[in-house]
């Protein structure tokens, strides 16, 4: 076997084993496998579900608070009571009384409610606010999942547009391949030189190469897309290189209601809203609060025998005490150095920079939206040139091959018209995947990203 032969037999057996072995990965199936796995996508649920949490009725400070308390005290005393410089009534020196052993026990259990009747509305704008921040939480996770998309969707894309490349590359190598072997049957019939054998072994070498560095970015394009989707890195797989575009009314319906549906622009929105309800929270100071109390308790002592001056021991007692009561306070913050009326002028004057930033955006986002749809357009016409380059150069080499096996041109002409089609060829699935990005990024900006069938 030559040498030549041998590099072919090098660059396409393990191509025609990897393909055996590869399944489609659809589009459908890459964006479900991101959904579910995506390390981005799964943080920002996370955040979610804990702007939920604290949305829910039990961190809105609606219900009551009830502790309840017990306390157990136990004591056990020796005591001596003494008399010094006292006399009994027959003159003798009186003595000490001893009580050994007096125990003494309490008990106590206590139940206390505490209900804040009003506090100014401070908690109901609190309560609303918190709303208002679970639905900021969730366009926050619909942003993290549509750039995502557009992260998974470029990686992928650029899988689809190496494997058509590859395969391009592929053709060329058969056409270098089968050069050689006319060459070489040429030069035994004398009909040419060594050189065009060389030139056509030349050609060969450097398709081998092209081909290779391709299949090593595509290798390297397939582990990009499995941290994206956060599978086996060596999974294989081929992609889908279908491209449909949308139909152009289809876009423009999109762009007239952009401003309605860009994550960007409702997130503004959205954060506007928190803020008047932090002025509403912030007057809230001004007005008194009404709570009301209650509580249950219950006490039992038992009390140690104890002695009295006059010698006599008093036994111990045992008491039982149930009670409860109910309570109401009113507190009214008539001056609190101006803190509240500081934190009200503040909360404004945030609310007016939101609104600012809320124009800022979405004037920001209808530019962008003009010049990511000029761009598409600008794109998809570059497709559409480049698909008819790559049937002019169909032509064109189909000619020029009949021409080269006539002997009417050079085999240097031969490649150039090879060289040509392998660019326009390249060139088209270049301007294919660019205009399909190029239409996500316009949808992205639309707010309909996430709402089309790919």
């Amino acid at each position: 076997m030559s040498k030549v032969r041998f590099i072919i037999l090098l660059v396409l057996l393990p191509v025609h084993a990897v393909l055996a072995q590869e399944r489609t990965l659809s589009k459908e199936e890459a964006v479900v496998k991101a959904l579910e796995n995506n390390f981005g996508i799964e943080i920002a649920k996370g955040q979610v579900a804990i702007a939920e949490n604290n949305a829910s009725v039990l961190n809105s400070g609606y219900l009551p608070t009830l502790t309840g308390t017990a306390n157990a005290t136990y004591n056990n005393n020796d005591t001596t009571t003494e008399f010094p410089g006292q006399f009994n009534d027959d003159g003798s020196e009186r003595g000490n009384i001893s009580i050994d052993g007096a125990e003494s026990q309490r008990y106590s259990t206590a139940l206390n409610l505490n209900y804040t009747l009003f506090d100014g509305l401070g908690r109901f704008y609190n309560y609303k606010r918190l709303k208002e921040q679970y639905q900021l939480s969730t366009l926050q996770a619909r942003e993290t999942i549509e750039n995502t998309m557009i992260q998974m969707f470029t990686v992928y894309f650029e899988i689809a547009r190496l494997t058509e490349n590859k395969n391009v590359q592929k053709q060329a190598l058969e056409i270098s391949r089968d050069r050689i072997t006319r060459s070489e049957y040429s030069f035994e019939y004398g009909q040419n030189t060594k050189l065009d054998i060389l030139n056509a072994q030349v050609d060969m070498t450097n398709d081998s190469i092209n081909l290779l560095n391709t299949e090593q970015q595509l290798a390297n394009a397939k582990r990009d897309l499995n941290v994206v989707l956060n599978q086996d890195l060596n999974s294989q797989y081929a992609v889908d290189t279908t491209v449909v575009f949308i139909p152009k009314f289809q876009i423009e319906e999109f762009m007239e209601k952009a401003i309605a549906n860009n994550v960007a622009v409702l997130q503004t929105k959205t954060n506007l809203t928190i803020n008047a309800y932090d002025i509403k929270v912030s007057k809230s100071g001004y007005l008194p609060t009404i709570g009301l109390t209650g509580s249950y308790g219950w006490n039992r002592n038992q009390n140690a025998p104890s002695a009295f001056l006059t010698g006599a021991v008093f036994p111990g007692t045992n008491s039982n005490v149930g009670n409860y009561s109910l309570g109401a306070s009113l507190t009214w913050n008539l001056f609190d150095g101006g803190s509240t009326t500081v934190s009200v002028k503040n909360a404004k004057i945030t609310y007016a920079n939101q609104e600012l930033l809320r124009k800022q955006v979405e004037l920001e986002v209808s530019r962008d939206m003009q010049n990511a749809m000029a761009l598409y357009e600008n794109l998809l016409k570059i497709y559409q040139i480049q698909e008819q380059n790559v049937f002019t150069n169909q032509n064109n080499f189909e000619r020029s091959k009949e021409q080269f096996q006539l002997g009417s041109i050079t085999s240097i002409e031969f490649r150039q018209a090879q060289i040509n089609l392998l660019n326009a060829q390249t060139n088209k699935n270049l301007a294919k995947y660019d205009a399909k990005l190029a239409e996500l990024q316009l949808l992205q900006l639309t707010g309909q990203l996430l709402n089309i069938e790919l």
